[in-house]
């Protein structure tokens, strides 16, 4: 059906689902052209832990290269219906420069190529989406349902490839390893299924005690790390079985926030809520804890920089910041606000320059934090401009 065609039901629908009256959906709001200097702030150092990409091409160790970091994202966008909810994971950026966003019951996607829409699907009026996550080649896309369902999209045809089931109830993160697709519920259970296989799921993974809200495949795809509101961070393996490799107890409270490093092999971080406010570090091949830093307040996400030796965490109750740190000192890089509620989305763009955060406060915010990779050019064709338009202006989304 045209999309024209249903603009006014539509926009009475929004009117009425929005606690404010928004004048444009998923468009953008006012906001100024700015660039991010690519150097990073950082002395000299030959620690041969660190990527060379951390390292710099310095002579001297009294060489510093200050890198400004902009407190304004370069692009606010209007996202109704984006659920604040802590326990979901809602916004995913893939390989292939696409974003996808669940809203209410339906799945948007955007090409940052070619600047278009489309409105990948929606499930009926008594389910909602719970999750998105893309595969590591960036055409697939795992969408998790408030029925305990998983949609396996073909995103580049826009068809369902297939549906696949096992849960009790609401799939809030899914995760990609090659042909593998981890998704973990409110029912406690992580199941992994082979899209390549018939059947539903080939393991469950039985260890959580209340819903699973975290799943990150390492980068070397060996290790799937989980976190539940049950406070407990868990490491798998699939040649370990159906057991976990280790259970770590220190947060206390809901685990969602995971990232691997792409640096370190091995070095994984979590991040606690409301009552915990903790970073902490692990070593996955020893098993043993590596560091810990108390931020003030609910960490919703962690992703290590792809760049450079970083790590980017959002965060909740109560200050509602983005922060940017450097790895391993922890030290603070930056600092950035702007929403009103409390960040619960986080995603990074394909070329490690730009994030996207998502909160309750129903916009998504675009930022310009990490440089880029030393001696490539910037692949990222809207990086740090205002002159395309995620969702265009001239399009109804309802």
């Amino acid at each position: 059906m045209p999309i024209s065609a249903l603009g006014t039901s539509i926009n009475q629908t929004i009117s009425n689902t929005l606690k404010t009256k928004k004048s444009s959906i998923f468009k953008f709001q006012n906001q100024m052209k700015r660039k991010s200097a690519i150097s990073e702030n950082m002395n000299f150092s030959v620690n041969p832990i660190m990527s060379s990409v951390d390292q710099g091409d310095y002579t001297s160790p009294n060489i510093k290269q200050q890198r400004k970091i902009s407190k304004m994202p370069f692009k606010v966008l209007d996202a109704p219906q984006l659920q604040d909810d802590f326990y979901l994971n809602l916004v995913d950026w893939s390989s292939s420069n696409v974003l996808a966003v669940g809203l209410g019951r339906a799945v948007y996607i955007w090409s940052a190529c070619t600047s278009r829409v489309t409105k990948l699907c929606e499930v009926p009026a008594d389910d909602s989406i719970t999750s998105v996550g893309w595969s590591q080649r960036g055409s697939h896309l795992a969408v998790g349902t408030n029925s305990g369902d998983t949609q396996i999209w073909d995103t580049i045809h826009c068809k369902l490839v297939r549906t696949v089931s096992g849960h009790l109830s609401r799939v809030g993160t899914v995760a990609w390893n090659g042909s593998i697709v981890s998704t973990g519920s409110r029912d406690r259970n992580i199941l992994q299924r082979d899209l390549r296989a018939s059947n539903q799921f080939f393991q469950k993974l039985v260890g959580h005690k209340q819903e699973v809200c975290g799943l990150r495949w390492s980068f070397d795809e060996s290790q799937l790390a989980s976190g539940g509101n049950d406070n407990k961070l868990m490491v798998w393996s699939l040649q370990n079985g159906e057991q976990p490799l280790v259970k770590f107890s220190d947060h206390t409270a809901a685990v969602k926030a995971i990232g691997w490093s792409p640096h370190q092999n091995g070095l994984l971080a979590s991040g606690g809520g409301t009552a915990d406010r903790c970073i902490r570090f692990w070593n996955t091949h020893t098993l043993q804890p590596v560091s810990c830093i108390d931020t003030g307040s609910q960490v919703c996400n962690l992703m290590f920089s792809k760049n450079v030796n970083e790590i980017v965490s959002t965060h909740g109750y109560s200050l509602n910041q983005i922060i940017v740190w450097k790895y391993p000192t922890m030290q603070k890089v930056a600092t950035l606000t702007g929403h009103t509620y409390r960040v619960l989305y986080l995603s990074m763009s394909p070329d490690g320059q730009s994030i996207v955060t998502g909160a309750g406060d129903e916009t998504l915010r675009f930022w310009n934090v990490f440089p880029s990779v030393k001696g490539k050019s910037d692949s990222f064709p809207y990086s740090g401009g205002a002159s395309s338009s995620l969702f265009p202006s001239s399009m109804d989304l309802r």
